[in-house]
């Protein structure tokens, strides 16, 4: 039966990474809100950014659904940092029949601000030309939004170690 893959993380953790290789195995589409915000307004942060996300996440929702039914695996790349989005995605797929299982990132702090870091510099000169540069507002403001997941939420519980 196919399936939607819910994949729960920081930003910054790994989960694109995570939901590429993911993909392969699982024969899966990804679907992601940083892919389309990047093409639509090259990840510019502030009002429009995250009034656009919503919208987006709306959208791709409805698509996952339609692959579903479609025969294909979906993987949502998207972090659900909190768990009241955990807990909407979820009745959204149940109330539509839809079978989903939760993947979450576990990444310690030492490794997470060393792949911010990472991330930062790769920005600086330019070898990653699609990602936002994370400075302190941004941190201070992706960290006060993440809630960490409890075991019961989570089918699969990945630490990240390098």
């Amino acid at each position: 039966m196919n399936k939607v893959i819910c994949i729960c993380g920081k930003i910054c953790s790994g989960k694109t990474s995570y939901a590429k290789k993911l993909a392969k195995k699982e024969k899966a589409i990804i679907l992601s809100i940083d892919e389309v915000t990047y093409d639509l307004i090259n990840n510019e942060q502030g009002k429009l950014y995250d009034d656009l996300v919503i919208k987006i996440g709306n959208y791709l929702k409805k698509k996952a659904i339609e692959i579903v039914k479609n025969g294909a695996n979906v993987i949502l790349d998207w972090g659900f940092w909190s768990k009241k989005d955990r807990y909407d995605i979820s009745n959204y797929f149940k109330n539509n029949n839809i079978s989903y299982i939760w993947h979450y990132i576990e990444i310690s702090d030492k490794l997470w601000h060393e792949s911010i870091q990472k991330r930062n510099n790769d920005i600086l000169k330019q070898k990653n030309k699609t990602d936002f540069f994370i400075n302190d507002g941004l941190f201070k403001k992706f960290l006060s939004l993440f809630e960490e997941p409890n075991k019961d939420e989570i089918d699969i519980w990945y630490k990240r170690t390098k």
